[in-house]
């Protein structure tokens, strides 16, 4: 017995009070339908069941979104199940007792059929049918069809949402552990909808056996008392039948409560403000809305015949209404103005020219039509300034160095929802943003056509269709990426950034990132630059890896590296082809981020002893042969075809004598396909050839 009790006590030891409440609820529900009650547990029973829908009402209405009670559809079963088993309780105590007069069944069925319906069983008949038809034919079944339409576009939708993730994270607009989260919370919406398409059913059900069950109990308790207590057939319908309509309204109240707020769950529409935050920001947002009403009232009060003070009364109440409401958007607009800023003094202009004319050209700018200002003006919290701060402290993260500051202004040459990215003053991209409107994406399988103004996308040059706000669900249940206008611009930006990211590292940014390294490795730095690197060369070895697309994070390899060969050669591919093969490991994890095996492109042999030959032959200053360098770029093209259609990275793996030719020569035309040399491979990595490029001469 000791060890019994031992064991028991380490096994509740480790559980929590709350994690035994459902369980003991679950069982106290399935014994209430086995076990009798006195009529005092079922009063506080049915105050309980009644204290609990009201408490759930309250949370839904309280809730700001969706998912913040996901374990509605569960308290939904529950509540319903618990309804149940205390009509299966009251029915049996009912028939047992019922001929001693109302009260046989505890004071709350009583209060309910005497009180409530005035002890007139035909008036209680009336209400409880009332109250089951709003249940059953309007909240019950209407709440049900939006929350299955709700689960089947919440499901069509999903894939669009998690690349509309994917696209955020991507342009630096949120981590990784935000993009988790959303992750999350678009698979919990559509498990919650899928299950409250069900658990819709557990209340419709639970209205139809409300019905029966109230009949039962009415033919019953004629049938008992007339012949097993000998009552007379009148007072025994008085008796059952006010027993049966009090029983059947005490669980049908609560039962019409949890409708409503299963209809108001599934009907809102998530936001940051609660469902009454909501009701009256919305409905009295206008005061000319109000003063109409009002007016309406009033004209209605002035007719003969109709209840005049009542309709003037109302009429007055809510002039009053819309007089304080334009009296409070008053006061707001002169706060505001009292609160802005005071004109700058204007500017006297100057005679003569001097050096302060020459400004220099900044690295990046991006211009914008004045339809787009808004979405760069600080003062109006423009959502394109955060997102392009997030760009940059993407792209340092990732690449390794700290882009110069986006200079933006706005162009009125341009059109009124154009835009242009510059470098260094010369244009390198542009398109148009329509801000109020959403851009939705073709990724190439999509399930519909959408009504709007077809266009393509700037960044990556894919159809797309500018579609109304209203138009979003349907766009993301086809298959549509939905982004919005900022996030147009700034992932168009955040493309040619990393595009162009050679062009960004200026001598200035390599001397900062040095800098930067010298707090650390002070030592490593100066034995290396300038002793034995001069700092242009070095940049000159970074611009090489960062067009290939190599980040330059691991700056103490590069400089390791550097230190070790700069007094063999100073020539920066050669340095560069050094730097890449100690950074090989971490150029192949950049190309196969899972997984030791790599399938790979290669040349034929005698192709490659062929371009061998002609890079050694010409001191590594090879030109290829017009028509073998056709026939080698027509064969590479059709091989990354081949490679991107099964889902791999196009990568050309060949010897290192050869690999800086062909990816100077291929990566103009196919920018898509890297290339690699032997020497970079980790040993640990298993080589696949998926094609081999044969060359025609």
């Amino acid at each position: 017995m000791a060890g019994a009790a031992l064991i028991l006590q380490n096994v509740f030891g480790r559980v929590n009070a709350f994690q035994l409440a459902a369980p003991a609820l679950i069982i106290m529900v399935l014994a209430m339908m086995v076990l009798p009650l006195p009529p005092f547990l079922l009063d506080v029973l049915f105050t309980f069941n009644i204290a609990l829908s009201i408490l759930v009402l309250l949370v839904a209405v309280q809730v700001k979104q969706t998912l913040e009670f996901s374990v509605f559809p569960t308290v939904l079963l529950v509540t319903t199940l618990l309804r149940l088993s205390l009509n299966v309780a009251s029915t049996r105590v009912v028939m047992l007792e019922g001929h001693s007069g109302p009260g046989a069944a505890g004071k709350v069925i009583e209060a309910f059929g005497e009180f409530l319906v005035g002890g007139n069983y035909a008036v209680g008949i009336i209400v409880f049918l009332i109250l089951v038809i709003i249940n059953f034919m309007v909240i019950t079944k209407g709440a049900g069809r939006v929350a299955e339409v709700a689960a089947r576009f919440t499901l069509d939708a999903m894939p669009g949402k998690q690349m509309a993730i994917d696209a955020d994270l991507n342009a630096g607009l949120i981590g990784e552990d935000e993009a988790r989260k959303r992750r999350q919370d678009v698979a919990r919406e559509a498990e919650f909808f899928g299950s409250m398409d069900g658990a819709s059913k557990f209340v419709r059900g639970d209205a139809i056996a409300g019905i029966i069950i109230t009949l039962i109990n009415v033919i019953g308790g004629l049938v008992i008392g007339v012949l097993q207590h000998d009552m007379a057939l009148a007072e025994a319908a008085r008796n059952y039948t006010l027993l049966a309509i009090g029983d059947g309204l005490v669980a049908q109240i609560p039962a019409l409560v949890i409708s409503i707020a299963a209809g108001m769950v599934v009907t809102r529409v998530s936001d940051e403000k609660d469902l009454s935050v909501q009701f009256i920001g919305q409905v009295f947002h206008s005061p000319n809305v109000v003063y109409i009403t009002a007016g309406i009232l009033g004209g209605m009060g002035m007719i003969p015949g109709m209840p005049n003070l009542v309709f003037l009364l109302l009429a007055a109440g809510l002039t009053y209404l819309g007089w304080r409401m334009a009296e409070k958007k008053r006061q707001q607009v002169r706060m505001a103005a009292v609160a802005a800023p005071a004109a700058p003094p204007p500017v006297q202009e100057s005679q003569e020219a001097s050096w302060s004319d020459v400004v220099p050209l900044d690295v990046l700018g991006l211009e914008v039509g004045y339809r787009l200002i808004p979405l760069v003006d600080k003062a109006q919290d423009g959502e394109l300034l955060r997102r392009i701060r997030g760009i940059r402290k993407k792209f340092a993260q990732e690449v390794g160095f700290l882009v110069s500051p986006v200079h933006i202004r706005d162009n009125l040459e341009l059109k009124p929802n154009a835009y242009r990215i510059l470098l260094k003053g010369v244009e390198v991209g542009k398109g148009e943003a329509f801000p109020g409107q959403l851009l939705a994406i073709n990724p190439g399988r999509v399930a519909g056509t959408l009504a709007g103004t077809p266009t393509t996308d700037p960044a990556f040059g894919l159809a797309a269709v500018w579609i109304e706000p209203g138009l979003r669900d349907q766009a993301q249940a086809y298959g549509y990426t939905v982004v919005d206008a900022s996030t147009v611009v700034a992932t168009h930006l955040n493309h040619l950034i990393l595009s162009n990211a050679s062009g960004l590292l200026g001598r200035m940014e390599v001397q900062q990132l040095l800098d930067h390294l010298g707090k650390e490795m002070p030592k490593l730095v100066e034995d290396l630059v300038p002793k034995v690197l001069p700092l242009g060369t070095l940049q000159k070895v970074l611009q090489n890896l960062l067009d290939e697309g190599v980040h330059i994070r691991d700056m103490r390899t590069i400089i390791e590296t550097l230190a070790d060969h700069a007094g063999r050669t100073q020539n920066p591919d050669e340095l560069t082809a050094q730097v890449r093969t100690a950074l090989g490991r971490a150029i192949v994890q950049q190309l196969y981020p899972s997984g030791n095996e790599m399938a790979v492109l290669t040349l034929d042999p005698q192709l490659e002893r062929l371009l061998i030959q002609s890079v050694t032959g010409t001191a590594g200053a090879a030109a290829l042969e017009p028509g073998l360098a056709d026939g080698l770029l027509k064969e590479a093209a059709a091989a990354v075809q081949r490679q991107e259609a099964l889902g791999l990275p196009a990568v050309l793996l060949v010897p290192g004598a050869i690999r800086l030719l062909l990816s100077r020569f291929l990566r103009r035309s196919i920018p898509q396909l890297k290339v690699i040399a032997h020497g970079e491979v980790p040993d640990n990595k298993i080589i696949k050839v998926t094609s081999i490029i044969g060359g025609r001469s």
